[in-house]
């Protein structure tokens, strides 16, 4: 039984891009396809706009062939470049001063840094 199940989102590397679609690497056994259609709801001009070879990025699984080991992928409607984040790590939280703080110290760092090589 695989570990990719329809629906389940999941990382993988960029192995090659061609005209059609992106190559994908989920582990030693399973790759996929995100066909042209499945990169975008909007017109695909350039597949290269959407990926590079040798990036990380997340996919979904819209169908699996356990006998081949392949993957039919998607990128539609996912943050496909950002990682997951887990409930309880929420991020840094912005405190809304911006760089004042940085602005504020500067000229007694300078003149601290002054006074050392001095």
């Amino acid at each position: 039984m695989t570990r990719y199940k329809k629906g389940k989102i999941v990382k993988g590397n960029i192995t090659g891009i061609e005209k059609y679609g992106i190559f994908v690497s989920l582990d030693d056994y399973y790759s996929g396809l995100i066909h042209i259609s499945e990169i975008s709801n909007n017109y695909v001009k350039d597949v290269n706009d959407f990926a590079k070879i040798g990036e990380t990025i997340y996919v979904k699984v819209i169908d699996v062939d356990e006998k081949e080991s392949h993957v039919k992928l998607s990128i539609k409607d996912i943050d496909y470049r950002k990682s997951k984040k887990s409930k309880n790590n929420q991020g840094i939280k912005e405190v809304g001063s911006g760089f004042a703080i940085l602005s504020q110290k500067r000229d007694e760092w300078i003149e601290q840094k002054m006074r050392e090589l001095s």
